[in-house]
C-alpha cells in the first residue's frame, strides 16, 4: 500500500504552521482522501466500540489494509487523522489519543437542578450486579486510551476499567488494596498489556505487590487476590496472526526476554472484548446476576415514583415560563 501512504506534510496548502482548532479549509491530496477513505471503513466496522486508539487503528490498517508496519507510517497516519478531526471529517468521539484525568464534582445550579439530575438519575437507575456476588473483580488496561472501550463491556456487568499506567504508582497500588479488602471478598483483577518486557514486568510487580498488601491488611483469610492475563498472549499472537517486533535493545528488561514482542492493540476490538467476556463469565455467576437483572425494572419505577418532575421542568414541558 505504498501508493497510497501520502507525505505527513499533506495538508491545506493554506496551512501555516501547526494547525490551532478546526480546519475550515482542509483540501487534502488525492492519497490522503484515499487512505481517509480506509480509516473511516475502519471506524465504520468498529463503531460499537468507538473509542479506538490511533494505535488500534493503525493495527487494523496494517493487519487488514496491507499498509506498512513502521513508526512511520503510525506517524503519517496520526498526522492526517489529526487533521481529518479538526476538519471534522472523521467525528472526534471516534478516537481517544488521551490521558486526561478530573475528579467530578457533584454542585448544581440550584434545587431544581438538583432534583432534575435525581430525577433522570431514577429514570437510568442501574443495580451494582457484583453487589451480590461472592467476588469482587476489575478491569485494568496498560492502554489508558482503551479503558471507555474495556469499560462498555465491564459496565454491563456492574464491573469497573481502570488504566494500569498506574500500575507504576505505589499510590495507585495501595489503593487497590484497599478496594479488595474493603469488600471482604476474593478478588480478581482482569488485565490486558502488551506482549513485551515492559508490559510482563509491570503486570508481574503490580501482582506481587498488591497481594503484599492484602496479605498484609486483610481481615481475613478470605480476603486474597488474583491477576488474570487476559491479553496479550503469545498464544493468542498465534491464533490471530498478529504482527510482531523485536524486543527494544534500549529496555534493560529485554536480556531475559525471548522472542518477538507484540502489542495488545494489534488485536481487533471485537476480539478483544470476546476475550474479555469469556474470562468475566468465568468469574461472575450469571443466575445470581440475571436475578439482579429482574429486580432492577422494579426498583427503577418504584424509585421514578418517589421523584417527581422537577416543576422547572413541568412548566418548560407545558410550555410556561417561571
Amino acid at each position: 500500500m505504498a501508493g497510497l501512504i501520502p507525505s505527513a506534510r499533506d495538508a491545506s496548502p493554506r496551512k501555516v504552521g501547526r494547525p490551532r482548532g478546526y480546519i475550515d479549509n482542509y483540501r487534502p491530496q488525492s492519497r490522503t482522501l484515499a487512505l481517509l477513505a480506509i480509516v473511516q471503513a475502519v471506524l465504520d466496522e468498529y463503531r460499537e466500540h468507538w473509542p479506538l486508539t490511533a494505535r488500534q487503528l493503525f493495527y487494523r490498517l496494517v493487519g487488514a489494509h496491507g499498509f506498512d508496519k513502521s513508526e512511520a507510517f503510525y506517524s503519517t497516519l496520526c498526522h492526517h487523522v489529526a487533521n481529518a478531526r479538526r476538519a471534522r471529517l472523521i467525528p472526534f468521539a471516534a478516537i481517544r489519543d488521551d490521558g486526561v484525568m478530573t475528579l467530578t464534582m457533584d454542585h448544581y445550579a440550584d434545587a431544581d437542578a438538583f432534583r432534575a439530575v435525581m430525577r433522570e438519575r431514577a429514570e437510568n437507575y442501574r443495580r451494582d450486579l457484583m453487589a451480590d456476588q461472592d467476588v469482587h473483580t476489575e478491569i485494568w488496561c496498560e492502554a489508558a486510551g482503551m479503558v471507555q472501550q474495556l469499560a462498555r463491556i465491564g459496565h454491563q456487568y456492574s464491573i469497573r476499567a481502570y488504566s494500569s499506567s498506574g500500575f507504576d504508582s505505589l499510590t495507585a497500588k495501595k489503593a487497590l488494596a484497599d478496594r479488595i479488602c474493603a469488600t471482604g471478598k476474593p478478588a480478581f483483577i482482569l488485565h490486558l498489556g502488551d506482549l513485551d518486557p515492559s508490559g510482563k514486568s509491570m503486570f508481574d510487580v503490580a501482582a506481587e505487590d498488591v497481594q503484599a498488601f492484602v496479605q498484609a491488611d486483610r481481615a481475613n483469610g478470605l480476603v486474597k487476590v488474583e491477576f488474570v492475563r487476559v491479553a496479550l498472549t503469545w498464544a493468542q499472537v498465534t491464533a490471530y496472526h498478529l504482527p510482531t517486533s523485536p524486543a527494544k535493545t534500549t529496555d534493560s528488561r529485554s536480556k531475559g526476554w525471548t522472542g518477538e514482542t507484540c502489542q495488545l492493540e494489534a488485536l481487533a476490538p471485537d476480539q478483544i472484548a470476546a476475550l474479555l467476556k469469556v474470562e468475566i463469565e468465568k468469574i461472575v455467576d450469571i443466575a445470581r446476576m440475571n436475578a439482579a437483572l429482574a429486580a432492577e425494572e422494579d426498583e427503577r419505577q418504584q424509585l421514578t415514583r418517589l421523584l417527581p418532575t422537577p416543576v422547572s421542568t413541568a412548566s418548560r414541558n407545558n410550555g410556561e415560563t417561571r
